[in-house]
């Protein structure tokens, strides 16, 4: 059976929020966590979130996005972009998926995946799957408030 090592940097982001000339800072951090089905004393059949260092194919995972405005200022105008690493596929939006988008052209388009089409071959093509998606962004459309946090995910499947 093939183990996988996940790797972490997965992450990029882009910014049109600028205060008086400067960037606005806006920390990023991100992580993944293993979904683990674990039995309790009991014999009841529980999911838990795990940190992963090895994982095999069909193993579901989480991909936590975090940020803090570490500001006193609100930012406006911030998007990110999470390329979905080539280990895994994309299965579903997590926390905040109403204001979620993805992609699976590259990154070049983004909607809902229900709105996305795939060429099938020669002048034909076939609705998006989830393992089409190769990015998935959030564009905040309020302020981030100064000094505030906040979390974003999707769900993946180890290939």
């Amino acid at each position: 059976m093939k183990k996988l090592l996940i790797g972490l940097g997965l992450l990029s982001l882009s910014t049109a929020a600028f205060a008086q000339g400067k960037p606005q800072a806006i920390a990023i951090t991100s992580n993944i966590q293993a979904v683990k089905e674990i039995t309790d004393a009991k014999g009841v059949k529980k999911k838990t979130l795990v940190d992963p260092t090895t994982v095999i194919p069909g193993t579901p995972l989480v991909v936590w996005i975090n940020y803090k405005n570490a500001t006193a200022s609100p930012v406006t105008g911030f998007v990110i972009n999470n390329p979905v690493p080539a280990a895994i596929d994309f299965t579903a939006l997590g926390e905040n998926s109403e204001w979620g988008v993805v992609s699976v052209d590259g990154g070049k388009t983004f909607g809902p995946l229900a709105t996305l089409k795939i060429s099938a071959g020669e002048r034909m093509m076939r609705a998006a799957i989830p393992q089409d998606v190769t990015h998935v962004r959030w564009t905040f459309n309020k302020p981030i408030a100064g000094n505030s946090t906040g979390r974003l995910s999707f769900y993946a499947m180890v290939k």
